[in-house]
């Protein structure tokens, strides 16, 4: 799975992300976290390799 790369900059170098982030929260990481949590989740409901021969 690609992942988008981030890149950490001072304060001073983005006021505006740094407002946004101060006042909205930081939505990007916080999307990334729901999506990697859905993903695990999504992978255990799926493995369908904890399902015995027996049990078909």
């Amino acid at each position: 799975m690609n992942t988008p790369q981030t890149h950490s900059t001072p304060d001073g170098d983005a006021p505006i992300y740094t407002s946004l982030v101060k006042e909205l929260g930081d939505v990007p990481t916080e999307a990334r976290r729901a999506a990697e949590q859905t993903l695990r989740e999504s992978q255990r409901a799926l493995d369908f390799g904890l399902i015995s021969a027996d049990a078909a």
